[in-house]
């Protein structure tokens, strides 16, 4: 379809103006007489015309979720698209997502087609979003396609949530075994320093390390907080890079346990995107292409990009997949086998369910097993400082005896 902008004058005179989505302008002239309207021009939309805002601020997920369950049942109900969205933008919570609500009826009003000012607002409504909600438009489904949505946003922040909470824990308990090290040899292991240097004699080689890394630390404190702050910084920098982020997320991807659980989620995340949207009505190319830009990992997003290339000259999706080794050979069969039998979307629906209670188990396994390593790390941290602390006393201690 293309984008057309019109000008014409309804039944007051009244001059209204406006784009609409249309194969050709007779198709547009033929929508603007049904709406009693008399048309004064017809014209290819420029690009400026469907202009996104940038200055959106991110809208929760639970949120989103909420606005599609919501709109979904309106649209069902046989309640019109503007009326519905008249009705969201008054009641819902979210004062950003309300205000914008309210700028995607106005466009609507002003001729917009619905995803055309969905994608007006990238910050808030994705890629994804916005595709499914065309394909939507133009099938008619469009409460089954935001229902659809709805379902697919909630299974999304429900694998967000596992994440978060296998992190949240071994974070905030590393963070705090970083502030007691710093008190320590910043404040303990000085005092205990004063005391040695008027006993005399010769430390144990532990205690002499812990002395020296905190002479160290106290000395060049500053520089050291300036130091990781700049590093910080430019590793975040180098990140914003595309081979920064490729190379990071290809490291990760290497790691032991958390490598193992990060690739079972972008398997998880690729399947139930790309399956979420042939079901709706994305053609294959436009849907690899999506499911790239949402991956969330550089090397997935590569391996995915390649394969729309391969798919576009006549390969099948599980060869360039396969070729990748991004993907585990049971994940290409089954899409080759979807492929041959002409149910993709059902065996991709199928491959998205099992790496999500893959997903469970994984991080349920990551969780019990942080655990006892946390209590370990804190153990030799904390523990080896004290021991080195009280090493010299217990050697005093054995020279009185004596």
């Amino acid at each position: 379809m293309n984008s057309y902008q019109y000008s014409a004058k309804d039944i007051k005179g009244q001059t209204i103006t406006g784009i609409l989505q249309a194969e050709s302008e007779t198709e547009v002239a033929d929508i603007l007489h049904k709406k009693d309207l008399v048309v004064v021009s017809i014209g290819a939309a420029k690009a400026a015309a469907v202009k996104r805002k940038s200055g959106d601020k991110k809208v929760k997920l639970e949120d989103l979720v909420i606005f599609s369950r919501q709109l979904a049942t309106m649209i069902d109900a046989g309640i019109p698209l503007v009326n519905a969205l008249g009705i969201l933008s008054e009641q819902i919570e979210n004062e950003n997502l309300r205000g914008i609500v309210g700028g995607v009826k106005n466009d609507i009003e002003g001729g917009v087609s619905f995803c055309d000012a969905l994608a007006k607002h990238p910050a808030v409504f994705s890629e994804l979003f916005v595709n499914m909600t065309k394909a939507g438009e133009a099938s008619g489904m469009l409460n089954e396609i935001l229902d659809r949505l709805a379902t697919f946003m909630e299974k999304q922040a429900a694998l967000n949530r596992k994440i978060t909470s296998s992190l949240v824990y071994p974070a905030v308990v590393v963070s705090m075994a970083a502030v007691i090290t710093a008190v320590l040899l910043l404040k303990v292991v000085p005092t205990f320093k004063g005391i040695f240097d008027s006993l005399g004699g010769t430390l144990p080689m532990p205690t002499q390390v812990l002395i020296f890394a905190s002479d160290l630390l106290r000395k060049y404190f500053l520089y050291t907080v300036i130091g990781i702050g700049v590093g910080i910084y430019l590793f975040k920098n180098y990140l914003k890079t595309e081979k920064g982020r490729y190379w990071f997320d290809k490291q990760i991807l290497k790691l032991p346990v958390f490598g193992i659980l990060l690739s079972k989620i972008s398997v998880a995340k690729f399947s139930r995107t790309f399956s979420t949207l042939v079901k709706s009505g994305v053609s294959v190319l436009n849907a690899l292409d999506i499911v790239s830009k949402t991956s969330g990992n550089k090397v997935v997003e590569e391996a995915v990009v390649n394969c729309s290339k391969s798919v576009r000259n006549g390969e099948p999706i599980s060869k360039p997949l396969a070729k990748s080794g991004v993907f585990p050979p049971m994940v290409t069969r089954m899409i080759s086998v979807g492929e041959q039998t002409g149910q993709l979307e059902k065996m991709l629906s199928k491959i998205a369910d099992f790496y999500d209670d893959q997903v469970d188990a994984a991080t349920s396994a990551l969780t019990s097993m942080i655990e006892p390593m946390v209590i370990a790390f804190l153990g030799i941290v904390i523990g080896g400082i004290v021991i080195a602390l009280f090493l010299p006393i217990f050697k005093i201690s054995q020279l009185m005896a004596h």
